[in-house]
């Protein structure tokens, strides 16, 4: 009786031990933290470099109608990251990942994928451009929204253990929404050096 009691207390422990470490394996460590926030940083100053010193009629061109002028990209990048900076406010109460996800695949694939613009999306509603803001303001957004994702970012050290559905990836940790965040300004910058590229760019 005795022994068979001891047995089901160190498997208890086991249970235990086990959630443990799965736990504290799906903190966030220094080193993510850190390249997370050079990624935010050097893809928020991407952003900024492409369109500074742009006129209206530079920032308003449209390379055929069916294609985003710059005004119009920059105005969807505020968009994406006022959601995700909504998600990220919202991540503790998300539910918690599988155990036997592999995070640094996935993060490999979002590096690797969202940047890259041989493969086309088309943006939901609420995410497309309308108008809603003048170029100036919609850099106002993007820049306030930016802050408060680094902000989560350092402030939020079980980020990995909650996951929140995205509609092209599947689901991801609030870690790889802020990755995702970064590599998708950083495709954009792409298609804003595009629109410049256009032979019937503005010179002003």
């Amino acid at each position: 009786m005795i022994r068979n009691d001891w047995k089901r207390i160190l498997q208890l422990l086991l249970v235990c031990f086990s959630t443990a470490i799965a736990a504290a394996s799906q903190d966030l460590s220094q080193p993510e933290q850190e390249k997370a926030q050079h990624y935010l940083e050097e893809t928020r100053a991407g952003v900024l470099d492409a369109v500074k010193g742009l006129s209206e009629a530079q920032l308003k061109f449209k390379p055929a109608p069916d294609r985003w002028s710059i005004a119009e990209v920059v105005e969807h990048l505020a968009l994406t990251e006022e959601l995700v900076e909504n998600i990220l406010g919202k991540i503790e109460q998300a539910p918690a990942g599988a155990h036997e996800r592999d995070l640094k695949k996935i993060d490999a694939i979002i590096l690797a994928s969202v940047p890259d613009r041989t493969r086309k999306f088309q943006a939901p509603p609420s995410i497309s451009p309308t108008g809603r803001w003048t170029p100036a303001e919609a850099i106002e957004h993007f820049q306030a929204a930016r802050k408060q994702i680094a902000d989560v970012l350092s402030s939020t050290p079980d980020l990995r253990k909650h996951v929140v559905d995205h509609p092209a990836l599947g689901p991801l940790d609030g870690y790889q929404w802020v990755l995702t965040t970064a590599a998708h300004s950083a495709r954009h910058t792409k298609q804003i050096l595009e629109v410049k590229t256009d032979p019937h760019f503005p010179e002003e």
